[in-house]
């Protein structure tokens, strides 16, 4: 894409991301007491965070059942409290397994 083309779409996203930013500040002035709106605004970015990362992991792999064999590997060591590190190393493991098996089946 030429820069030319590209710029405005910058520009449009700059803003955006920055209203989406700036719109809480000055709508808020006091501290927000209702128990319902500060859990809704707690969990916001876990549940963005998993609807943007859960469709990736099952399509990260050449075939979706290896990927959720390292979905269930990632819950299992992350339920058991592992490291960020070993819960990932874990998972990828076990899709190489899978993947490695499957190719001499």
């Amino acid at each position: 894409m030429q820069f030319e083309k590209f710029l405005p779409y910058l520009i449009v996203m700059a803003g955006v991301t920055y209203l989406v930013r700036v719109i809480p500040f000055t709508l808020f002035h006091k501290k927000i007491k209702n128990k319902f709106i500060n859990s809704f605004l707690y969990y916001t970015p876990y549940a963005v965070l998993a609807a943007m990362t859960f469709p990736a992991i099952l399509y990260a792999t050449s075939h979706v059942g290896t990927a959720v064999v390292g979905l269930f590997v990632a819950l299992v060591l992350a339920f058991f409290g592992k490291g960020l590190l070993t819960v990932a190393c874990g998972a990828c493991a076990a899709v190489f397994a899978v993947e490695m098996i499957m190719r001499f089946i």
